[in-house]
């Protein structure tokens, strides 16, 4: 047992964020609770191996784990080695060393990803209910993502897996890096090895469910994991196969771009390599992150969304663009489309939904939702009733129900 008094012995912080300084370091957190700790949130932290408690500051909240010295400093180097490389993780904030009554702990500090669902919520809420299989997808891409970027996690589990609504979808974040490794590559071997961990790990986290009585008895439990993997395989293989082309067919190489962009990944490298015989081409992509319409957005906008999220908007301003063009006779540039689209429907439909959002609202999910309403009441009145009927429409009935 280390000698001296209990108390904080030191903190390393990004700037920009909360000193911490006035939170009870004398204890262990697990001993942290409302009595003990003004900032304290309760909120459900998921089953974990070490004593996970979230604070709030003003308009944000942390959350703090701790840890056996030095590991919260490996793990939040590990977290923003692979921030740095653009991964869905939670945002890696500072680590501290302290000294409780059983001894020194190392405590790694990280800001809550705001908007986020554990996986419990998704199946113990009925309002969710329909997000199950999303889940599913948004853990095999979220394999593929740190896979492709050299990453081996080492305990894929719906535990340390947090989900953020994505325009109806679902988009997975990495929330513990405990066991991580960045290597330059990820081998075949290494990925069987996550898969197989993620598979004993999800059905482990559903049985968990099954014992609160809250899973639903046609669900099937034991056939997650396999299903988790073969779509981890098949977007692997879209992702990273090589094909040969014939020097004819060159318009096969933008096709096989687009294909990666729906799927969300921005472009890296285009490896083309002649054939023996000189008519054929071997080619090969290499892709940068997942967040392609995400960057396009934002650089015309300044709107951060998630990417299917701003895939949807996107798609909204090509709309815009196509239109604008027709009624001026003549080519419109994107981000002069993007431009109309911000001042006059998406800032005015934003503040019809002012008086409804809230700290636990998604301004762009809420967005994205408001564009399904309007879908269907369009659909009902066999015209397009615009943005701003639609955002009342829908305020209207979310009032309602509350």
């Amino acid at each position: 047992m280390s000698g001296g008094k209990p108390g904080l012995l030191a903190c390393s912080l990004r700037s920009g964020h909360p000193d911490f300084l006035d939170l009870p370091w004398h204890l262990s957190l697990e001993d942290w609770t409302a009595d003990t700790c003004a900032r304290f949130v309760d909120l459900p932290a998921g089953d974990s191996r070490h004593a996970v408690v979230f604070v709030s500051y003003d308009d944000a909240m942390y959350a703090l784990k701790e840890l056996p010295p030095p590991e919260a400093e490996k793990e939040h180097d590990l977290l923003r080695r692979m921030e740095a490389l653009h991964l869905p993780v939670v945002e890696p904030i500072g680590h501290a060393r302290t000294r409780i009554p059983v001894g020194e702990a190392s405590v790694l500090i990280t800001r809550y990803l705001d908007y986020s669902l554990p996986y419990q919520s998704l199946f113990m809420r009925s309002t969710l209910v329909r997000y199950r299989e999303y889940l599913l997808d948004a853990m095999a891409g979220l394999l593929v993502q740190i896979h492709l970027s050299g990453v081996f996690w080492g305990d894929c589990s719906l535990n340390n897996t947090l989900f953020r609504r994505d325009a109806g979808r679902l988009t997975a974040y990495l929330v513990d890096a405990e066991t991580s490794e960045i290597h330059p590559r990820v081998s075949d071997g290494m990925r069987g090895h996550d898969l197989d961990i993620m598979e004993e790990n999800v059905v482990g986290g559903l049985l968990d469910l099954t014992e609160l009585g809250v899973m639903p008895r046609e669900f099937p439990l034991y056939e997650v994991g396999g299903y988790i993997r073969d779509k981890y395989n098949r977007l692997w293989d879209q992702v990273t196969r090589k094909e040969t082309i014939n020097t004819e067919e060159r318009y096969r190489i933008q096709d096989r771009i687009q294909a990666l962009n729906e799927l969300g990944f921005s472009i890296e490298n285009i490896e083309l390599v002649p054939g023996e015989g000189g008519d054929q081409l071997r080619l090969g992509v290499s892709v940068a992150d997942r967040h392609h319409h995400r960057h396009m957005l934002h650089s015309i906008t300044g709107i951060d969304p998630e990417e299917m999220q701003a895939r949807a908007m996107l798609n909204e301003i090509r709309g815009v663009q196509a239109w604008l063009s027709a009624q001026q006779n003549r080519s419109l540039a994107l981000s002069a489309a993007a431009h109309h689209w911000l001042q006059l429907i998406y800032k005015p439909t934003m503040q019809r939904l002012s008086e409804i959002l809230d700290d636990s609202s998604d301004p762009a999910e809420l967005y994205c939702e408001v564009l399904e309403h309007k879908w269907y009441l369009s659909e009902l009145a066999k015209r397009d009733v615009g943005h701003i009927k639609a955002a009342e429409d829908f305020v209207q009935r979310r009032r309602s129900t509350e």
